[in-house]
């Protein structure tokens, strides 16, 4: 748990200083992936991927000026550069970018449901297992704009997240040809500086993105809204009636047909978690209790799931739990 309050500039200083050594660790984690070809393909360099990353710095500035203030005094504060901090928050939409320079796999497998009748969004966070040695839950209090509880991990400012105002948002990772852009984690926080959802869903449509993802935006009421957002294309559906469920493949034909390349395991293993959530996504326990959804891994460097959160914004509250779900400790924050 990190409290962050204050200015953008206060909040990031305080989130490098109290989290510089787990940062750097996480940094070099991340740069050791870079070169292993099961994540960023054989011809990629740590070197290329900081290069990457400098690609995209202007693109977070433009988008959210407060956000590139936020994240520049956590590097500075944490003794990185800005580029590696996108690479620490932003590491599997610069693997979009390697994409669209040659081969690279698919990177996570998140498995996600919006349910408007219980009014709650669920998923799962999958990535490299090493990963879930530095989950954090950010309290977050801003001069300006409503307070938050965000899901991230250290040097990320977020991953997911809900606000006092009732806004929650949530992502699955797709996979992308990338270019120049912004990273996901700033659009999940700017859709957390909302109070509106159709503000929210702005955010995300007006983004220029750096790689593919799914957003899942959920308002105070229950209802939501489902983004597949390409960097050239995005197809949103309104979540009101009954439960939305989403894995790491493309459900609509346009956005689906600007997917990379994406080996038949990884497609395999997408459709039936889609299938075990859109057949179950009602029953959260039993979902959460599916090994395929859930995932445990011996290699910390293959896909493991490293937490997951229950937002329940009619109550305003959030339940999230490090590790996989019935084997760590679920825990609730409220406003």
């Amino acid at each position: 748990m990190l409290d962050l309050a204050g200015s953008p500039v206060e909040m990031g200083r305080r989130h490098g200083t109290s989290q510089a050594e787990g940062i750097r660790k996480y940094l070099a984690d991340r740069l050791a992936l870079a070169a292993d070809p099961y994540w960023a393909g054989s011809s990629t360099s740590p070197e290329r991927v900081i290069e990457l990353a400098e690609s995209t710095v202007r693109h977070h500035h433009d988008y959210s000026p407060d956000l590139f203030d936020e994240m520049s005094a956590m590097a500075e504060s944490a003794a990185i550069t800005v580029p590696e901090a996108v690479v620490v928050g932003g590491f599997t939409d610069l693997i979009d970018l390697v994409r669209a320079e040659g081969p690279a796999p698919v990177v996570d497998e998140c498995t996600a449901v919006l349910d408007p009748v219980a009014g709650v969004y669920a998923q799962t966070w999958d990535m490299h297992a090493s990963a879930g040695e530095f989950v954090v839950m950010l309290a977050l209090q801003p001069d300006s704009g409503p307070a938050a509880f965000v899901q991230t991990t250290m040097g990320c400012l977020g991953q997911m997240g809900l606000n006092e105002a009732g806004i929650g948002v949530g992502i699955n990772n797709l996979t992308s040809i990338g270019r120049p852009g912004v990273t996901w984690p700033f659009v999940v926080r700017k859709v957390l500086q909302q109070t509106d959802l159709d503000d929210a869903v702005k955010c995300v449509l007006d983004a220029d993105l750096a790689g593919g993802h799914n957003f899942a935006v959920i308002g105070p009421e229950g209802h939501g809204v489902n983004i597949e957002a390409m960097p050239t294309t995005t197809k949103v559906t309104r979540v009101d009636s009954r439960p939305f469920a989403h894995a790491n493949h493309c459900l609509d034909e346009e956005t689906a047909m600007v997917e990379g390349h994406r080996e038949r395991i990884n497609v395999e293993d997408s459709r039936a978690r889609q299938q075990i959530a859109d057949l179950g996504g009602g029953d959260l326990d039993a979902l959460f209790a599916n090994p395929r959804i859930s995932k445990r891994v011996d290699d910390p460097h293959l896909t493991g799931t490293c937490g997951a959160v229950v937002m329940r914004p009619r109550q305003r509250a959030i339940d999230a739990v490090w590790g996989i779900p019935g084997q760590g400790d679920w825990e609730t924050f409220t406003f």
